[in-house]
């Protein structure tokens, strides 16, 4: 089975910064904003098996290059699959504006 190397953007990880932060802070729950961080990280590095699983979606990035999405609660993890490579782009709440938010 072809394995992926999985690499995470800059812009993601901060993505994920402000989902903990906001759980943890704004929510006053830093076991459930940690629970969430972790189930989003683990989603994200199991993409190194079997990416193809999530579809595309209907958004580009600015090289034209379409993402795919995966679903986790109420939350986006965007990347995208390049040869050998899975690139996370983004992790986005669900209901935020998404495009507009996408690099």
């Amino acid at each position: 089975m072809k394995q992926y190397n999985v690499e995470i953007t800059d812009a993601a990880l901060d993505d994920m910064e402000k989902i903990y932060n906001y759980i943890a802070y704004e929510l006053r729950s830093p076991e459930t904003a940690m629970a969430q961080y972790d189930r989003i990280a683990e989603s994200i590095l199991a993409l190194d098996i079997f990416p193809e699983r999530y579809s595309e979606t209907k958004y580009k990035i600015k090289n034209g290059m379409k993402l795919r999405q995966m679903p986790i609660d109420n939350y986006s993890v965007f990347y995208r699959i390049e040869q050998d490579n899975v690139t996370v782009t983004n992790v986005l709440y669900s209901a935020s504006d998404i495009p507009d938010r996408l690099h």
